[in-house]
């Protein structure tokens, strides 16, 4: 975990919302855990490959640490090459409705085009949803 939102987490025990995140802090645990949610167990071969811009260490620091926090679970095969499996544990699975609110509210207000990401303004969402709902929306 980084250090500074575990610093935080120190300082206020009794907050599940800061501690949630402190297993999640880190750019590529998101993404990991949406893989494995999705996909099942993978191979680390497997995980790098659809995380193609981050580098073999960060990856490896970023299992580790979710490993660490009960996530995840990593298996060993005695076969070479070397095989190892990662999985979500019955608490990293419990992370799954969390991870589809996400995936919804990125869908729902992030656009992706062209390499780009950028925000859905929320004018852009009245005008999707219709003028008859834009009241909601607001």
């Amino acid at each position: 975990m980084s250090r500074p939102r575990a610093k935080l987490t120190n300082n206020f025990p009794g907050c599940p919302v800061e501690s949630t995140l402190s297993l999640l802090d880190g750019k590529w645990k998101g993404v990991i855990l949406y893989h494995l949610i999705t996909e099942g167990t993978l191979r680390f071969s497997e995980l790098q490959r659809r995380l193609s811009s981050v580098t073999q260490r960060m990856l490896t620091k970023q299992l580790r640490e979710m490993e660490e926090a009960g996530i995840v679970s990593r298996t060993v095969f005695p076969v070479v090459p070397p095989r190892v499996d990662y999985a979500l544990t019955p608490l990293g699975r419990s992370l799954e409705p969390v991870v589809q609110a996400l995936l919804q509210w990125g869908e729902t207000h992030v656009v992706c085009r062209n390499g780009t990401r950028s925000m859905v303004a929320l004018a852009e969402m009245a005008e999707a949803v219709g003028p008859d709902r834009s009241a909601s929306v607001a």
